[in-house]
C-alpha cells in the first residue's frame, strides 16, 4: 500500500509544480521558479519510489491523472476556468480511470 501512497504524493507534487509554472512567468521569477523546481524534484523522487513495485504504465497513468485532475480543479476554483458540466464529467472520467487502474493492478506490498 505504501507504493500507492508514494504515487499519490508524487501526483500531488505534480499539481504543485504544474500550477507553479504558471507563476514563474517563463522561469523569470526567482521564488516561483525555485518552488517549482523543488516540487518537481519531490514529485520525481516519489514517482521513482513508486516505480520500485508498481507497473510503470500504471504508475505513470495515475501520476499524470492526479496531476491533470488537480490542475484542472485548481483552474476552475481559482483561475476562473470553465466549470462546464461536460468538462467536469470528463475530469470525473479521469478519476474513474485512476480508480480502475488501482483496482486492476492487484495488491502490491
Amino acid at each position: 500500500m505504501k507504493y500507492w501512497l508514494y504515487i499519490a504524493i508524487a501526483g500531488l507534487f505534480e499539481c504543485v509544480w504544474a500550477v507553479g509554472l504558471k507563476y514563474t512567468e517563463g522561469l523569470t521569477r526567482l521564488l516561483p521558479t525555485a518552488g517549482t523546481a523543488v516540487a518537481i524534484i519531490i514529485s520525481f523522487y516519489f514517482m521513482a519510489l513508486a516505480l520500485q513495485k508498481l507497473p510503470m504504465g500504471t504508475a505513470y497513468a495515475v501520476w499524470t491523472g492526479i496531476g491533470a485532475v488537480g490542475v484542472a480543479t485548481f483552474g476552475m476554483l481559482f483561475l476562473g476556468e470553465s466549470r462546464d458540466i461536460l468538462r467536469i464529467f470528463c475530469i470525473l472520467l479521469i478519476v474513474a480511470g485512476i480508480i480502475g487502474l488501482k483496482l486492476v493492478s492487484g495488491a502490491v506490498e
